[in-house]
């Protein structure tokens, strides 16, 4: 092999690092936010398993995948100070690769979501445009503390929940889901602060308005922490209101406290602690929506 060739293949993404742009880590939570919009719903699942499954994907790789390389393209300055190692700044995604690559998904995303019919197709259309508003100028929503993580709340939680129970049920979902899937999502705004801390040096360098470049760690930290509590509780209350079987706003409260042992561990040192937490108090998190999906499937005919 020539010289000249040695250049043009290196001018090419490899697919290790293609696929390390899109991060499959971040695909499961609007992966399984999807999930409890299915259950959620009432609908028979073994006969739309193929219309429950295009639509996992769609939210995961696809959207999800989508978002992650559009931010990782825009944000190519910033983690080259605190990720040089991302596929991007290390230059394992040369070019405009980040660029195309991005486009082309969320055309991919398009298309798919128009597959699963005109809410699913409403829903990506409203998930493409909040990725790119997060990340691209002159929007980048990014900047803020307050808007950025909310943008990601609604899309990792709020919108997957909505769609999966919009997509089973053809129709817009009853107000209780609505509800609480909108609850759901406002919590994992303090989730997305928490995740904020990994890039704490380098968005301080370059502008960007996080709460824990703003408070500091440990003022962000706490406000996290109840913004996290604070729509879980309302779940339960709102679980209970709705008279469904005691053992479900139980096992949620259950949940709480174990993330309140978490987060007791967690403000000791925030920095420090972020990313534990996100192993332990995020999992109690997510596994207090799946039970609350099955209680609004419980209900049934009251939905």
């Amino acid at each position: 092999m020539t010289v000249a060739q040695d250049l043009q293949l290196a001018k090419k993404p490899h697919p290790l690092a293609a696929l390390e742009l899109i991060k499959p880590i971040t695909w499961f939570p609007p992966m399984w936010a999807f999930g409890c919009g299915v259950i959620s719903s009432g609908m028979p699942l073994l006969q739309n398993i193929w219309l429950i499954l295009l639509g996992i994907v769609l939210s995961g790789p696809i959207v999800c995948g989508m978002s992650q390389a559009a931010n990782d393209w825009c944000d190519r300055h910033v983690d080259a100070i605190n990720e040089p190692y991302r596929p991007i700044p290390s230059g394992r995604i040369p070019g405009a690769w980040g660029l195309w690559i991005a486009l082309a998904m969320s055309a991919l995303s398009l298309f798919v979501g128009w597959c699963l019919g005109i809410w699913g197709f409403a829903a990506t259309i409203l998930g493409v445009l909040a990725a790119w508003a997060y990340s691209a100028e002159p929007i980048r929503l990014k900047k803020s503390g307050w808007w950025g993580p909310g943008l990601v709340g609604l899309c990792y939680e709020g919108l997957p929940w909505f769609t999966g129970a919009a997509v089973m049920s053809t129709a817009l979902p009853d107000p209780k889901i609505i509800l609480v899937a909108t609850l759901y999502a406002l919590g994992a705004h303090g989730i997305m602060t928490l995740n904020d801390f990994k890039a704490l040096e380098g968005d301080r360098q370059t502008g960007l308005r996080s709460l824990p470049v703003t408070l500091g760690p440990k003022r962000a930290a706490h406000i996290a922490c109840w913004i996290m509590l604070v729509p879980q509780l309302a779940v339960v209350i709102l679980l209970m209101l709705w008279a469904v079987p005691n053992a479900y706003p139980a096992a949620i409260t259950a949940l709480i406290l174990g993330q309140l042992w978490a987060m007791r561990v967690m403000l000791r040192d925030p920095k420090a602690k972020a990313p534990w937490y996100n192993g332990t108090g995020v999992m109690m998190y997510v596994s207090g929506m799946l039970i609350t999906a099955f209680a609004l499937r419980f209900l049934g005919g009251a939905l």
